[in-house]
């Protein structure tokens, strides 16, 4: 959803497809765990059902109800908020980086490579699959960085608490490289659609005079 934001995506698609994708992961875990591992994993569902609650959904309908209610004062700070979005990106980097700095080594280049084709092709089928599909250029985006970007903040966070600390490290590394990705093409396609508006904006003032 943050990257969405910077991109100037479709937000309310963005939180729609987080939301769905994040419950349905709850009930999908096990049976996934059994299909490419080939054993059964127990999971506290209601438990994990009420930590995703906290995590995600609670921020969500704060900021709905903020946006609802007090536009008028956050519209003022509106504009800084692309800014303040990127330092905190930054600031989850380098607290994910100095927790598993150690960990991080040992995993390998292996799943370094997974992780960055998974991004990639995530990216890349979610834009142009959705483009075949008929969607329009924002929510082509906005679909791209939702398939390609996982919630890897929220998994390696329910992986340290309902598995353990080598569960958690596949996360931590899409952390890293998410963000990473995320951003830069977040930025990319956000100044490019502001110089669109810009572009009709000033052909539009251009037929009015």
């Amino acid at each position: 959803m943050l990257n969405t934001y910077l991109a100037k995506g479709d937000v309310a698609l963005s939180i729609s497809m987080t939301m769905t994708s994040t419950l349905v992961g709850v009930f999908a875990t096990p049976f996934l765990c059994a299909f490419y591992l080939s054993e059964t994993v127990s999971v506290d569902m209601f438990s994990m059902l009420m930590s995703i609650l906290q995590m995600v959904f609670l921020p969500v309908l704060a900021g709905v109800l903020a946006n609802q209610f007090v536009y008028s004062q956050i519209s003022k700070i509106e504009k800084f908020l692309p800014s303040l979005s990127i330092i905190f990106i930054l600031l989850i980097i380098t607290i994910v980086v100095a927790l598993n700095s150690v960990r991080l080594i040992d995993i390998g280049l292996l799943t370094l490579a997974a992780v960055v084709l998974h991004n990639t092709l995530g990216l890349a089928g979610g834009f142009f699959v959705s483009r075949l599909c008929g969607f329009n250029l924002k929510q082509s985006q906005t679909i791209a960085i939702e398939v390609g970007m996982q919630n890897s903040g929220l998994g390696a966070a329910l992986a340290l608490q309902y598995f353990s600390p080598t569960a958690a490290l596949p996360g931590a590394l899409f952390s890293i490289w998410h963000n990473i990705s995320g951003s830069f093409l977040a930025t990319i396609w956000g100044k490019k659609r502001e110089s669109f508006e810009y572009l009709v904006k000033d052909e539009e003032h251009l037929k009015s005079d």
